[in-house]
Order: structure tokens, then sequence, then C-alpha cells
């Protein structure tokens, strides 16, 4: 066991890094300027209240790629739904016109864990997307 790879909790050890990636409703480019800003601090507000560890975050203007260490206490779908669920609320309370028929982001969402691929080759895919 490497232990720069791995993270402990009271009684376990434990290395669960999972990509998530989603979309606003329709697709739309909404995901710009201030906005982007405002959705980078929500994320990482969200995973320093939780014990969640960002290996890496893009926010292109039409979906979001987000890298995280989590502890095994936390199913994906409880992340999916954390992220997304508080991101839009607190974007909607401050941005309106975001809201698209009543919420910001599509019911969706990828996600995949990284068994097969090493983490730092699904970082280095997660920051090259800005670059395109």
């Amino acid at each position: 066991m490497q232990n720069q790879n791995y993270r402990s909790t009271r009684h376990s050890k434990y290395l669960c890094n999972y990509h998530f990636v989603w979309i606003p409703k329709y697709r739309k480019g909404i995901l710009i300027d201030i906005v982007v800003e405002e959705l980078k601090e929500i994320i990482y507000s969200i995973a320093k209240e939780h014990e969640i560890e960002i290996l890496a975050l893009e926010i292109m203007p039409d979906h979001i790629h987000l890298f995280v260490s989590a502890p095994p206490r936390y199913s994906l779908s409880y992340l999916a739904n954390l992220f997304k669920g508080v991101s839009a609320r607190k974007l909607g309370l401050k941005y309106p016109h975001l809201r698209r028929k009543g919420g910001i982001w599509t019911r969706a969402y990828f996600v995949s864990t990284h068994s097969h691929v090493s983490s730092e080759t699904i970082r280095k895919y997660v920051e090259e997307q800005t670059k395109k």
C-alpha cells in the first residue's frame, strides 16, 4: 500500500476516487464569467464540509468535470445529488435567470471510478478540457 494515495477515517483506510460529469438543463452554455467563480466556491465549500477532497475541477460553459476522493460512507448517488442539489439551490438564489423550468441541472449525470485508469490520467483529462 502506498500511503500517499490512501486516505483514512477513524475506522477505515480507503481510496475511493470518482469522476463526475453533469450538465445544465438543455445543455445551454450558462456557466460563464462570475457564475463559474461562484460555482467553484460552492463546490469547494461542499467538499470541505463533507471531508471530500477535490482532485480536479473544470467548469466548461455547458458541463462540469469533478474528480473527487470521498469517504466510503457516501454513495455515488448521494455525492452526485449533494453537489448538484446544493449548487443548484445556491446558484438559483443568486442568479434566478439560470433556472430553466424549475432547475439548473438535468437529472442525469455521469460517474466513473478509476479502477482501470490511474488517478493522474483522469486528473490530466479533466484539466485538459479547458484547452479544447
